[in-house]
């Protein structure tokens, strides 16, 4: 599928979603697996389908995304081999969180059944359609990197199987392994050039985007993951407890180079200088230290503020009370 992007992915023989082949132009069909959400409620569908397939961060950052990822779209572990690594399998329904992973765990967007639908694909994604408006190019580019990922997700039966597990259900349970394989036989052929930026990459490390962030999103961190002060805090411990560590064993050593020096008859007179500046400058980076840390407990508290009050004088210019 290089070249100029098909904007019918597959065939209606292959598809694992018929609910819009019957009457797709009535006035009471919903979006599948939506039940709530009308096909002929155009601003409604727009919104949620932004929502549920674009990931505006990553693909504005795209070309930069190298830097803390292998450029390429295949660096993508199976299910199994997610287990392998000890991943536990977040479900999540942001499609910015599609693929990232931090520590012990990976964030995986389950198959939305309107994609596995090729009416669905042949009246909102296809090159004729203007229901999505400008956004429709951009949305399909997203649609169709986003359903090659399950090509490697899901390379054999075992993932299958995992995949289709009651917490997880990332796959619909009325699909067969069969009906998956020849579904996902349609999109080997997808290159990166039809897809949208972000999925010319695999697996996103948080712990990169969140250190990255602010150079790339102009935020303090991609996702935040630590709801208590105590879970942000304990993540720097680690860190500066072994800076620690060292200041204080190289403090120690030198205190006994200078009680040894006291029963020598000769001294190391250079020494001297070199202890007392290490030292000084050890109390001055322990004062800077604690300082950085209440200063940042304040920062943290004053952000929460700001962005409570900014909410409050939104309701009210909204009119709430």
């Amino acid at each position: 599928m290089g070249g100029k992007m098909n904007s019918l992915p597959f065939p209606t023989s292959r598809q694992l979603c018929s609910d819009l082949d019957t009457d797709v132009q009535g006035s009471d069909v919903v979006l599948p697996g939506q039940p709530c959400l009308l096909l002929n409620d155009s601003i409604a569908l727009v919104a949620f389908l932004e929502k549920d397939l674009l990931s505006e961060e990553l693909e504005k950052t795209s070309s930069r995304l190298w830097v803390m990822s292998t450029q390429s779209s295949s660096n993508i572990n199976a299910l199994h081999h997610q287990k392998i690594k000890g991943r536990e399998i977040i479900v999540t329904e942001q499609a910015r969180l599609h693929l990232i992973w931090i520590h012990d765990r990976v964030f995986i967007k389950p198959l939305p059944k309107y994609l596995l639908s090729r009416t669905f694909w042949e009246r909102f994604l296809s090159d004729e359609s203007t229901q999505l408006g400008h956004r429709r190019d951009s949305m399909r580019r997203a649609a169709l990197g986003y359903l090659r990922t399950y090509r490697h997700l899901i390379q054999h039966e075992s993932d299958f199987t995992i995949a289709k597990q009651d917490h997880l259900r990332l796959v619909p349970q009325n699909v067969t392994w069969n009906d998956f394989c020849q579904f996902m036989s349609e999109f080997h052929g997808v290159a990166d050039e039809n897809v949208s930026g972000r999925y010319r990459y695999g697996e996103l490390r948080l712990s990169r985007l969140n250190f990255y962030a602010p150079i790339l999103f102009r935020k303090a961190y991609y996702e935040q993951i630590h709801g208590q002060y105590g879970d942000y805090f304990g993540r720097l411990y680690g860190p500066i407890l072994f800076v620690f560590a060292v200041v204080t064993t190289v403090l120690n050593s030198m205190q006994v180079e200078l009680a040894v020096e006291e029963v020598l008859p000769a001294r190391w007179v250079a020494l001297w200088p070199v202890c007392r500046w290490f030292s000084t400058i050890g109390l001055i980076l322990t004062a800077l230290v604690s300082v950085w840390f209440l200063l940042l407990w304040l920062w943290l508290i004053l952000d929460e503020w700001v962005f409570a009050i900014r909410s409050r004088l939104r309701k009210r210019r909204l009119g709430y009370n």
